[in-house]
């Protein structure tokens, strides 16, 4: 029997707000896509969190024994300013301040994306296209919805009908949203607008003169709407109809509302059977936020240059916090819970090092703690398959720790213990540590020499600098790079380091 048969997985969809059994397509196989960065800027904290939770689901349910095709796009082009069908491309902006081209500005912010998700032992996904990968695709998923009467060109522009796809269909099944409140609240039309209502969301725009992107369309040079890339790359990858489709809470409405509508209306069949949301991060009860002055780089945590921290934490400390709270609920972020989180997780880790060296003389006793030890290893399990509740599984594994820890001092025997009944309990334990959960030990970047020598090595690159011997300069700080070691040039000379 197949794990996932042994402990089938439940999930709260928020396509129904209901928890229901997860019935795969294809029985053993599962089919997930999430909505990944838009590489314009640093990835912050809250992005982390979303990652971080489907990261957990696809390792989980790989644990199980699925098959998982985990599709995570990257968007480099086609997400305008303040999520709207109007202004200017969020890459493109940052392209003409920073004097660049867009493609150097996606190289760069990608990179760093990818960087993050390693610090955070955040799994790459099996499939990464990116938007200007497919503009084909999008440019051929608009004709055939203007074929079916469903979107409509005007002024080089092709929009998505809203109103008429509501007509057979319910715009708004995933939020909760109703069209005529949605007119009614949405901004005034001018006499400019290329609109016939105010909810009709851009599929492919026209290019103004200065829009750096842009390619060649039927309907003139132009750049892909931002909503039309997710249903091309999900679809193309995944089906007409896939499993699951993951993001952050916020892109429920409009982003993912979109998606449903242009694939139900390109297919005739709703696009995803179930949908998984993870909730934002909180600043001391503030939603995080750049104008706040709250949010967080994951750089500034680690190296606790925050204003709001008193020291850095390592990205397992932080990892280990996330998982915490259920990914549902909001998540309050303070630098009291990062300490506490940080003592919590190296409790899991001191018991995760000692169970590792632990091997019981062969004994087949059925005991009070043999069925302990049976009992945990099996609430590990229906804990996360009941929709991947990470809290409650590390309150579990809490309690495993503390069993390791008596066995450590010798409040346990190997006389009490069954071997078999040990051997789940260790398995489990590692596994749901290391595997599921994706927590590892910390590199430990507090020793002396460590420090001594990474000083030694700043005061020769100093000398470099001062001597205009640039190329050793440089090969110091792209040495100690690939050691994982960020130097950062200040002012007058001054140079600090932080561990990536």
């Amino acid at each position: 029997m197949k794990l996932f048969e042994k402990y089938p997985v439940s999930l709260t969809n928020s396509l129904t707000g209901k928890k229901e059994v997860f019935e795969p397509l294809t029985q053993g196989f599962v089919g997930m896509y999430v909505c990944g960065p838009t590489v314009y800027n640093n990835v912050h904290l809250g992005n982390v969190r979303t990652f971080l939770t489907f990261d957990v689901v696809s390792r989980y349910l790989r644990f199980l024994g699925y098959k998982v095709r985990y599709v995570r796009n990257i968007t480099d082009v086609g997400h305008l300013e303040n999520d709207a069908d109007e202004g200017e491309d969020k890459i493109a902006k940052k392209a003409r301040l920073e004097q660049l081209e867009p493609m150097e500005v996606v190289k760069h912010y990608t990179e760093g994306f990818h960087e993050v998700m390693r610090q955070f032992n955040i799994l790459p996904p099996s499939i990464e296209p990116s938007a200007t990968g497919h503009i084909v695709e999008q440019i051929e998923i608009t004709k055939k919805l203007l074929s079916k009467g469903l979107a409509y060109e005007s002024n080089g522009s092709v929009y998505f009908n809203v109103r008429k796809y509501n007509e057979e269909n319910h715009y708004g099944i995933l939020s909760g949203r109703n069209i005529e409140e949605l007119i009614e609240s949405g901004r005034d039309l001018d006499n400019q607008d290329e609109k016939r209502e105010k909810i009709d969301f851009a599929l492919w725009k026209k290019a103004s003169p200065y829009h750096i992107m842009r390619w060649p369309s039927p309907w003139g040079d132009g750049f892909p709407g931002w909503h039309i890339e997710c249903t091309v790359m999900s679809t193309k990858y995944l089906g007409e109809t896939f499993d699951i489709h993951g993001g952050g809470m916020d892109l429920k409405f409009p982003h993912h509302e979109c998606e449903i509508a242009q694939g139900t209306a390109s297919t005739g069949k709703a696009p995803v059977n179930y949908w998984l949301h993870s909730n934002m991060l909180t600043v001391n009860g503030q939603k995080m936020s750049k104008s706040l002055g709250n949010s967080f780089l994951p750089s500034e945590l680690f190296a606790g240059t925050h204003k709001l921290l008193d020291k850095g934490y390592g990205p397992m400390a932080v990892r280990f916090f996330m998982l915490q709270s259920h990914y549902s609920s909001t998540l309050d972020f303070s630098n009291e819970a990062l300490q506490a989180a940080e003592k919590g997780f190296k409790k899991l880790v001191n018991a995760l090092v000692l169970i590792k060296k632990m091997e019981p003389a062969p004994a087949h006793r059925i005991s009070e703690i043999s069925n302990e030890f049976i009992r945990l290893s099996k609430e590990c399990y229906l804990n996360m398959s009941d929709d991947f509740n990470t809290a409650k599984t590390l309150a579990v594994l809490f309690e495993m720790s503390s069993r390791i820890n008596d066995i450590k001092s010798g409040n346990i025997t190997w006389n009490d213990v069954d071997t078999d009944a040990f051997t789940e309990f260790k398995n489990t334990y590692v596994n749901f540590i290391e595997n599921v959960l994706g927590l590892q030990e910390e590199k430990e970047q507090n020793d002396e020499t460590v420090k001594g020598t990474i000083n030694l090595l700043i005061d020769l690159r100093k000398k470099a600098r001062t001597d205009k011997n640039f190329a050793l300069s440089d090969k110091i700080r792209d040495d100690l790079k690939k050691l994982g070691i960020q130097i950062k040039d200040g002012k007058d000379g001054e140079m600090t380091y932080t561990f990536e």
